[in-house]
């Protein structure tokens, strides 16, 4: 299953059998030597500036504009309400903050859940992992669903995540066991929003700095932590030109791959600041009617554990033709 992007040309595979949703070819597999950049760019980002805003203090009811009342009763005496423009402002300047406060934190475990929706067929994927936000680096686990050809529930493909690149092992489509497959995340149309199964950590945060429209829906306990949970619409375009210099290649080329800028979310902060889970709802074309959604879901929990990463060696980096069908 091919997604298509607004222009009408295929950019993403969605799904297809029981292969990730990704569409690869020769020209999305870079050489080997590009490993070695990759441990750079990634030094590099834990030095440079985190984004397009500057860190702010932790999000706390002291922070709530007063006389802000959410759904679930909680008032400050006085001051506008949850739905003025002084406490739509503050809770849009805590959504954009929350990428610092994943950079103050250092590092998380993460889950992630995709989940895709064309023509009344659902594919979900799932990933369990790890995410160093101060080198942007990590590593999933996503696992395949089993789509009743008695392979998909038994295959694990395994995920780097650095600032530049996305590396698959186990990818299938005639790429050797042992070899891992790469691939720019600026190549890719989606921006790896969606590409790899799984949302990076660190993109999912960053286009949150694109908030558009934001709702407080009120104080909830999210795996027994007080969260505050927000919705909204966020803008690719937007969030691209506010990221962090080494996510904004991948949302600048987002921008161009999907139906429609505008990203529906739902968006759950703790008291420090921090993301603690995020929904965000994209759409494609894909020539059918009514399209291809896709929901994907990021959870963020553990945080400060430590999260190794290892790129792969050069010699390890599968440079042949990958086929788009998955394998």
């Amino acid at each position: 299953m091919v997604v298509q992007d607004r222009r009408g040309g295929a950019v993403v595979a969605a799904a297809c059998g029981v292969g990730l949703a990704v569409g690869l070819c020769t020209t999305g597999c870079s050489s080997n030597g590009a490993a070695a950049d990759d441990h750079t760019s990634a030094g590099r980002s834990a030095d440079g500036p985190v984004g397009g805003s500057a860190a702010g203090p932790p999000f706390t009811d002291r922070a709530r504009p007063p006389g802000v009342r959410s759904p679930t009763g909680e008032r400050d005496p006085a001051g506008p309400s949850a739905g003025s423009p002084a406490g739509r402002t503050a809770y849009a300047a805590a959504l954009r903050a929350c990428v610092d406060a994943l950079v103050r934190a250092g590092s998380s475990r993460v889950r992630t859940d995709l989940e895709t929706t064309s023509g009344g067929t659902r594919i979900a994927i799932r990933g369990t992992g790890g995410h160093d936000y101060r080198t942007r680096t990590g590593r999933l686990s996503v696992r395949l669903p089993d789509t009743g050809d008695g392979h998909g529930a038994d295959r694990t493909i395994t995920e780097i995540l650095t600032p530049s690149a996305l590396y698959m092992k186990n990818r299938g489509a005639g790429v050797p066991a042992d070899k891992w497959v790469r691939v720019d995340t600026a190549s890719l149309a989606d921006g790896n929003l969606v590409t790899g199964g799984a949302t990076d950590p660190m993109a999912a945060a960053e286009l949150l700095r694109g908030v558009r429209e934001v709702t407080y829906e009120g104080r909830e306990r999210l795996d027994g932590v007080p969260v505050r949970h927000f919705s909204g619409t966020t803008d690719i375009g937007s969030a691209a030109r506010a990221a962090s210099p080494a996510v904004r290649p991948a949302l600048t080329a987002a921008e161009k791959g999907f139906t429609t800028d505008v990203v529906p979310f739902d968006a759950y902060l703790d008291d420090a600041g921090r993301l603690r889970k995020v929904r965000q709802r994209f759409r494609f074309a894909n020539g059918a009617t009514g399209g291809t959604s896709v929901t994907s879901t990021t959870t963020l929990y553990g945080f400060g554990v430590p999260v190794p990463v290892r790129l792969p060696d050069r010699r390890d980096i599968y440079t042949g033709k990958v086929t788009a069908d998955g394998g």
